[in-house]
């Protein structure tokens, strides 16, 4: 059974029971927070009860924004709200909160720096993610952080030795293979780095990005996102190795315009048919 969300849902209100009526409308068994304060302690349970009532999975609250910024206020000010939005994943009912680790670059966001690949960078995200989970402490959510190419965790095996290293049950997989994909060797073979994050991590997923790749003929290497369907992604790999799961994480599409996400969500079933896979 495979549960599949996004965005750009068609809804003319934010009321949580029509917002979540539009996802089963839509197609979607699953679903991004719909936005909420931490303090807004009505909306949470609104929001909470509408989605269980039409069997829609929350998947994720995003905690986006750099964890590692050099500023001690700005550092603070930033885990303050990352523990924020992981106590209000807790609250909601949400599977996960994520995040990226960020860069010590100034100012920066995700920019590359040339730390963030060795043991110090490595040695942050340990640091980070057990301050977050030590401070919350939280019973159902988990976080977890965005695989990205360059900075930890990069690859399944950085995130296997993370998962160890930061030792807290709260700490769990966000996968997104599209995010790794970064030579043509692997490009031309996705389903086998889709095989081995499922491999070394599966049993830690909680939720799971859906977005395409294709690598264009420009100098210097050039590997871009693209619509659902039109690169080169396994998605046959990828729904198999995901309905192996005994539990069910979250399969949600991104990074698309509001008019892409139809033919994304058809592309996604109809590979899903292919296989003889049931969506919820």
């Amino acid at each position: 059974m495979i549960r599949l969300g996004g965005q750009a849902v068609p809804c003319g209100s934010d009321d949580p029971a029509a917002f979540a009526r539009a996802h089963r409308e839509f197609g979607y068994s699953a679903a991004y927070c719909p936005p909420c304060q931490l303090r807004d302690k009505d909306r949470i349970r609104a929001i909470r009860s509408a989605f269980a009532a039409e069997d829609v999975t929350i998947a994720e609250v995003g905690a986006w924004g750099n964890m590692i910024p050099t500023d001690e206020d700005a550092r603070a000010r930033k885990l303050e709200n990352v523990c924020e939005r992981l106590t209000l994943a807790d609250e909601v009912g949400a599977l996960c909160c994520v995040n990226y680790l960020g860069t010590p670059v100034p100012d920066g966001k995700i920019d590359p720096h040339p730390s963030l690949l060795t043991r110090e960078g490595f040695d942050w995200a340990v640091d980070v993610v057990r301050q977050i989970l030590d401070a919350v402490q939280p019973t159902r959510a988990k976080f977890a952080l965005e695989m990205m190419q360059w900075m930890p965790p990069d690859s399944p095996e950085c995130y296997a030795e993370l998962i160890k290293a930061v030792d807290r049950p709260g700490f769990a997989v966000h996968l997104d293979p599209v995010n790794i994909i970064i030579t043509p060797r692997m490009y031309f073979n996705t389903g086998d780095v889709i095989r081995r994050c499922f491999d070394l991590l599966g049993e830690y997923v909680v939720s799971c990005h859906a977005k395409d790749i294709a690598l264009d003929s420009s100098l210097a290497l050039h590997l871009n996102e693209v619509p659902m369907g039109t690169g080169n992604m396994d998605y046959h790999t990828y729904l198999t190795e995901l309905d192996k799961l005994p539990q069910t994480p979250p399969l949600m599409l991104e990074h698309l315009k509001p008019e892409q996400y139809p033919a994304a969500r058809d592309h996604l079933l109809k590979v899903g048919r292919e296989l003889g896979l049931t969506f919820a």
